[in-house]
């Protein structure tokens, strides 16, 4: 498991989940783990009572599930659940990439810029990183529009998505992920909405050619009827 430094703004409960969360998306923690509160309380130097906060906070996105007498489990891969999480981003990101052609500032459109550039330097080299930037770039977006609400509410079902993104990094050869971003960033630029929603759209549209592949070399990791 990897263990990054406590932020000087998280509490107990937030540090936990945010690191077993991180866990999970990269595939240190396996599918079908099983995890400890006792276990995790120990390597993060916590009491167990956070770190219960947090497996219970997770659950509620179906990422762990917790069994009685049994203990908590990592979650396999639900096409169903990836499904669900990838709807939820297509209503309201799409809805928040146009409505930042409205307002997003020439520091916001810098702001972006970086963040690209940053992953740029990370592909191929570091994809826990590159994948964090991915994130970062979609997370500016609702920042720019006031809507951080809407992405802690995105985020909770994102685990999901994200996971098979983690995933997509290794067994996909040819990503177009910064081209996509690029393509997002000049639409937000120009103010044209239309071009914005049609290239968040098609980067969304990616998984689809790419989920056969993740099944292939990760079939273990999902789940069967």
């Amino acid at each position: 498991m990897i263990i990054t430094p406590k932020h000087d703004y998280e509490n107990n409960r937030d540090y936990a989940l945010r690191i077993v969360r991180e866990n999970i998306i990269n595939m240190e923690i396996k599918p079908g783990s099983l995890i400890g509160e006792q276990e995790i309380a120990t390597m993060l130097n916590l009491s167990r009572t956070p770190v219960h906060e947090a497996f219970l906070e997770l659950s509620k996105s179906k990422i762990i599930e917790i069994f009685p007498q049994k203990g908590c489990f990592v979650s396999y891969i639900d096409p169903e659940l990836i499904n669900e999480s990838r709807f939820l981003r297509k209503c309201i990101e799409c809805a928040v990439v146009q409505e930042a052609c409205d307002v997003a500032t020439e520091a916001d459109i810098e702001e972006l810029e970086e963040t690209i550039n940053l992953q740029e330097f990370y592909n191929e080299k570091n994809n826990d990183k590159f994948l964090e930037l991915d994130n970062e770039f979609h997370k500016i977006f609702y920042r720019i529009c006031n809507k951080m609400q809407c992405y802690y509410m995105v985020s909770l079902m994102a685990l999901h998505f994200d996971r098979v993104r983690s995933l997509s990094l290794l067994a996909v050869k040819d990503h177009k992920i910064l081209e996509d971003h690029k393509a997002i960033l000049d639409a937000v630029r120009n103010k044209d909405k239309d071009k914005a929603a049609a290239a968040f759209m098609k980067h969304m549209s990616r998984f689809d050619l790419e989920w056969d592949i993740i099944a292939d070399k990760y079939g273990e990791y999902i789940k069967t009827e």
